[in-house]
């Protein structure tokens, strides 16, 4: 046989190993050399519509502005900020143009986060 390679296995082994090794580190060059050569992607900026999601695996955005009910067994409500401590865990998210709607249909304003002080400027 007239080849460089070695006659035994275990030897052809080896090298295999071997270049299986050289092989993924001029692959992760061929990517670094690629990387550096592409033209510069221009980075978002992030804006609130594109804020990360809340932590934890099922927790949504918080809302900006929610209404919930004030007691058990009863109709009433009140406009809440999404932040609020005192919102309580029925809080149904809202467009700030619905709370401002809500609050001048007579809802109540939350007497914590006071959702009016903000929502009826102009």
């Amino acid at each position: 046989m007239d080849d460089d390679l070695p006659p035994d296995l275990e030897r052809l082994r080896t090298l295999e190993t071997w270049a299986v090794l050289y092989l993924k580190r001029v692959r992760a060059r061929i990517a670094a050399v690629e990387r550096q050569q592409a033209p510069p992607q221009q980075t978002p900026v992030p804006t609130a519509a594109s804020a990360p999601p809340a932590a934890g695996p099922r927790r949504g955005r918080t809302p900006d502005w929610g209404i919930a009910d004030t007691g058990v067994g009863t109709s009433a409500a009140e406009v809440h900020r999404g932040d609020c401590w005192a919102r309580g865990r029925s809080l149904r998210p809202v467009s700030a143009e619905r709370a401002r709607a809500e609050l001048a249909g007579g809802m109540r304003a939350c007497a914590v986060c006071r959702p009016d002080t903000v929502l009826t400027r102009s």
